[in-house]
């Protein structure tokens, strides 16, 4: 069994013996030698790997060239170049699978559409190599943080028959053939059915048996938008807490954004310094900022009276009652708070059924995180508790509280106050990452017109 190996090479000894198993990225021969870099996935950098003439296995040399798999036994050595520290002088070297010279990824520059075209080779480039072992990084983050604190990891359907958001925009699943007039009742659930937005009315019921759950798992929207931030399916991290309001709903969605920030500082720094280097000069100090300065709370009112003040030109107009844009976002934390900020207490008009109403009778206590250089990355809110206020919000909205009878049912036995957020995990890896379109850190993005591979 093969296990990647070059990430670890700082513990090695010279003198070591080491087996390695990966990809050429470069050949280059000399009369009595050539030399292979090697990269197996594991880490950034590769190695350097020196072939003598007669080796065993050189004679298939010719064949090792860029894409091909190779394994290669030898030494751990001091190199003689002053690029890396260690290579390998190989003792047998063995050609897995060759790569004819049609390989798109040749050592040269490739355009961020190109390298979409060919989603199953990407990886294997710098960039998208580094994307996906942070990606993997930050859900092992999510999982410890909430785990750290108790809360347990629930599963919620894909499969739904409610619209958590109220939008519309759902994929539909169905057995049905269209323009066959059948009835949804004749349909494989006997009702409409679709694919998830949102874990959250589920998790809500979980929380209310369970105390403190989470989900984290894939959603779906419908919307047919082809901006740098959407995508038809994405990822969500959904905590719920029965006995929380709004304040402890802040207070962790805080605590989460900076423990995903300080563990991939810690833990992903050769990667974050390639992104620095190579797609955002901005990225440490940004993250930093995340990672060591309290986040300011602002009200909406607030933010609006500070963006009507600003003497600044936006795309979208500023007015009360309108949703702010990820332009008045990123203005309120690059330029006036030059650090994250919390937006809270929200217009009741413009937020979903679910948000509980505040006193004032014109509010609800929602919350949205804003971070530099993205906007929003997290929203959530304390949930309406009280059954005669959640089912005016429902008749408001236009929902049937037949639909949500199950939801009801929460208010009517032993209801607790309860709150929670949803944090897009697309959304935090392009903070994380510096890395601008959503496409970008999906292995296999589902965006409108496109669901190859």
């Amino acid at each position: 069994m093969h296990t990647p190996v070059l990430a670890a090479l700082s513990s090695q000894a010279p003198s070591d013996d080491i087996t390695v198993c990966g990809w050429v990225r470069t050949r280059r021969d000399a009369k009595a030698f050539s030399f292979l870099e090697i990269n197996d996935g594991s880490c950034l950098r590769g190695i350097q790997v020196v072939v003598d003439a007669g080796t065993p296995g050189s004679e298939s040399l010719l064949e090792m060239t860029t894409g091909a798999s190779v394994e290669v036994q030898g030494k751990l050595v001091a190199s003689q170049g002053k690029e890396q520290p260690w290579e390998i002088q190989a003792a047998r070297i063995s050609l897995v699978g060759p790569a004819d010279d049609t390989y798109p990824l040749q050592k040269k520059g490739h355009s961020l559409e190109f390298l979409r075209e060919i989603a199953h080779l990407r990886p294997r480039s710098n960039l998208f190599g580094a994307v996906f072992r942070v990606r993997s990084r930050m859900a092992y983050a999510v999982h410890q943080f909430f785990q750290d604190r108790g809360f347990l990891n629930v599963h919620t359907p894909m499969i739904t028959s409610s619209d958590c958001e109220g939008a519309g925009e759902m994929f539909r699943v169905t057995t049905l053939t269209p323009g066959s007039g059948s009835k949804p009742e004749e349909d494989f659930f006997g009702k409409p059915a679709f694919l998830t937005v949102s874990g959250q009315l589920e998790a809500e019921t979980l929380a209310c048996a369970l105390g403190k759950v989470y989900t984290f798992g894939p959603t779906f929207r419908a919307e047919n938008s082809n901006t740098s931030r959407h995508a038809a399916e994405f990822w969500m991290i959904e905590p719920e807490q029965a006995f929380c309001d709004l304040a402890g709903n802040m207070d962790l969605a805080e605590a989460q954004l900076k423990h995903q920030v300080r563990d991939a500082l810690e833990r992903c720094a050769e990667d974050l310094a390639f992104f620095a280097k190579y797609v955002d000069k901005g990225l440490i100090e940004r993250l930093k900022c995340v990672a060591d300065r309290p986040f300011q709370r602002v009200s909406y009112t607030e933010a609006v009276a500070l963006l009507e003040q600003s003497g600044e030109t936006f795309e979208y107009p500023v007015k009360y009652g309108l949703n702010l844009q990820s332009g008045h976002e990123r203005w309120l934390t690059e330029k006036y708070f030059q650090c994250p900020v919390i937006v809270y207490n929200y217009p009741k008009e413009i937020k979903p059924f679910y948000m509980r109403q505040n006193d004032d009778g014109l509010t609800v206590a929602a919350m949205d995180v804003l971070v530099p250089g993205i906007g929003e990355i997290i929203g959530g809110s304390q949930r309406e508790e009280r059954p005669d206020r959640l089912s005016a919000a429902m008749a408001h909205h236009g929902l049937s509280e037949a639909d949500y009878w199950w939801y009801a049912d929460l208010r009517k036995y032993g209801t607790v106050p309860h709150a929670g957020y949803g944090m897009g995990f697309e959304r935090l890896l392009m903070f994380v990452t510096g890395v601008g379109n959503i496409r970008d850190v999906i292995p296999f993005a589902r965006t409108p017109g496109h669901a190859e591979f």
